[in-house]
């Protein structure tokens, strides 16, 4: 079934209302609630308990709970504590560390085969490929995820791949010879698939592949993929950029994980 952003914001708001009973956690205001989970005594209602052991036991995956909410004046009291992105029911970081750190996952082989892996691989958060800009700098925005040679970017409830004026676009040193400009999806402030023309460009950089995983009911999402991949010259490269429905990784999970994917984000294999 396909599902606007807002569609989808409700129904993830109305399941998680239900999941989060006897859980610590509060509600935004508006149309539209979401539901924040809290960490107590090192159990986070957001994550499966598994999953947040072990991001909790690596410094390196606990430095990305830390990114702050930005939606706080939404919530009552919002001063009396800080929140964070990752204790947001929507948060699409939030259900890529559930997936990706959620112990042997990543040495399954449907999961290697389904994402064209390599067994065994650790997932690394927050990754800079540092894409090359025509003035010699380096473009340091993140990227959600590496899996040895494939990068990924996660979307559930987002609006779209973010918009970018022109000159973000074109700062980047040969950004023409990958992309056909004129093909590239738009609208009055500029470009519509930034984060996609990103990850091309990274993946081109850094020789790898690069994947976007999105809700399926999100086929908006799937269009501007499809739109931006048309954009992409070389057909090699091109070869290199996919896509990927949660409800399609879900199937190669642990049951276990696939039960509570199921219940808090209605992800059915």
């Amino acid at each position: 079934m396909r599902l606007s952003t807002s569609q989808l914001r409700r129904e993830l708001g109305a399941r998680n209302l239900v999941f989060a009973e006897g859980l610590p956690h509060e509600s935004t205001t508006g149309t539209v609630p979401s539901v924040l989970y809290q960490d107590v005594g090192g159990a986070h209602g957001n994550f499966i308990s598994a999953s947040y052991r072990r991001i909790c036991a690596s410094p390196e995956w606990a430095r990305r709970l830390n990114k702050c909410y930005s939606a706080s004046r939404r919530l009552a009291r919002s001063g009396d504590r800080v929140r964070r992105e990752l204790d947001c029911a929507t948060s699409s970081d939030a259900l890529l560390m559930n997936v990706f750190c959620y112990p042997g996952v990543t040495t399954r082989k449907p999961v290697c085969a389904v994402l064209g892996i390599r067994h065994g691989l650790r997932p690394q958060f927050g990754v800079k490929p540092g894409i090359p800009l025509i003035d010699g700098r380096a473009d340091r925005t993140e990227i959600d995820m590496a899996l040895g040679d494939l990068l990924v970017e996660a979307k559930l409830t987002e609006s779209g791949f973010q918009t970018a004026r022109a000159e973000l676009v074109t700062r980047y040193k040969d950004v023409d010879g990958v992309f056909d400009i004129a093909q590239l999806p738009r609208c009055s402030e500029g470009f519509r698939c930034y984060q996609l023309i990103r990850g091309v460009m990274a993946a081109r950089h850094c020789g790898t592949s690069f994947l976007v995983i999105y809700d399926g009911g999100r086929l908006d999402l799937a269009e501007h993929c499809y739109l931006a991949a048309r954009a992409v010259r070389m057909c090699e490269l091109r070869s290199r950029f996919a896509i990927l429905t949660w409800q399609e990784l879900s199937s190669a999970l642990p049951r276990r994980l696939q039960d509570f994917l199921e219940q808090k984000y209605g992800i059915q294999r």
